[in-house]
């Protein structure tokens, strides 16, 4: 689904397989070497670079990353961002077709709306709980990108933070990575190209005879491909608003349920409430974790694919 939003790398598919692949790899064994350069030990280096990497967010510490150095936190900053880039643009830069990498308008969107976020919550880390400049500066970016690349790592917990900080954290949790890469939720071409959308109707009320195509890195976008992002949206956060709604009817407060189906949804991992970066989803009723297993499979899967396999047509066939 992701494909139609960008051009392939290669014409035939094992070669698109194996070059990301590749990347890939020495996305992995580069900051295993970094981590190791960091004090870590060789085990837990690989496993947090495998869930760095597939934007997984999993650790052997309870402690998660809060536990280890600035440095390793940085480490660990920089290979969120770069899994959550389109690994074409990574493809790109070894090629050196350096054109290709500054006309990708998703990457650029990418990059600005985490740099607003982290530098708004930075902000507020050090003007309004007086947090040195250089730790509100690491912990506001490695929340914002670890939640915007659906990483779940956490370095600090953003509930004890300002009320307007953990707003940006929760609606963070619908950005999602860029298309292309390891990371889960919306996609930022999808928020891209409804802000288009936004602008070309606005466009059209002034001026209704004039033709305004929809285009993603010069190329314009079909109708169909159009028609069905918007819907794809539609329907994400349809089912988002229900799912939240069952899990306050089944007890829960309106924070924790809305932003465990949130955070389960794009497969981030920490929500805000009792499912905080400290907590973990352990204390919630059956019924709840039936809904959220729901919400993670729909959510992983793409939503179109469950409503296909939910369609009683592709049953007859």
């Amino acid at each position: 689904m992701e494909s139609s939003l960008q051009e392939k790398i290669e014409p035939r598919i094992r070669d698109v397989g194996s070059r990301l692949l590749l990347i890939y790899i020495s996305l992995t064994v580069a900051e295993i070497v970094l981590l190791l350069f960091g004090g870590m030990n060789l085990f837990e280096s690989t496993c947090h670079a495998f869930g760095t990497v597939a934007t997984g967010g999993f650790s052997p510490k309870n402690t998660g990353i809060a536990g280890y150095s600035p440095f390793i936190q940085y480490v660990v900053m920089i290979f969120m961002l770069l899994a959550g880039t389109n690994f074409v643009i990574h493809y790109s830069i070894l090629r050196r077709n350096y054109k290709k990498v500054r006309e990708n308008e998703e990457l650029k969107f990418f990059l600005l709306v985490i740099f607003i976020l982290g530098i708004t919550i930075t902000g507020g880390l050090f003007f309004k709980i007086h947090n040195p400049l250089e730790e509100s500066f690491r912990e506001a970016f490695f929340q914002v990108i670890s939640i915007v690349t659906c990483t779940g790592y956490a370095s600090a917990d953003y509930l004890l933070w300002p009320e307007f900080a953990m707003i940006i954290i929760f609606f963070a949790m619908f950005l999602g990575g860029s298309t292309g890469s390891t990371a889960g939720g919306i996609k930022m071409a999808r928020h891209l190209i409804l802000l288009k959308n936004i602008k070309r109707i606005i466009h059209k009320l002034q001026y209704p005879n004039a033709v305004y195509p929809i285009r993603l890195n010069n190329n314009i976008l079909s109708s169909t491909t159009n028609n069905s992002i918007i819907t794809f949206m539609t329907i994400y956060f349809s089912v988002f608003i229900i799912s939240g709604i069952f899990m306050v009817l089944i007890g829960l407060d309106g924070r924790t349920s809305f932003s465990s189906v949130a955070t389960c949804m794009a497969g981030i991992g920490p929500g805000i409430g009792t499912v905080g970066p400290m907590s973990n989803f352990a204390h919630l009723p059956y019924s709840a974790k039936l809904i959220l297993c729901f919400n993670m499979l729909i959510g992983r899967l793409e939503l179109y694919t469950i409503m296909i396999l939910l369609s009683r047509n592709f049953w007859r066939k």
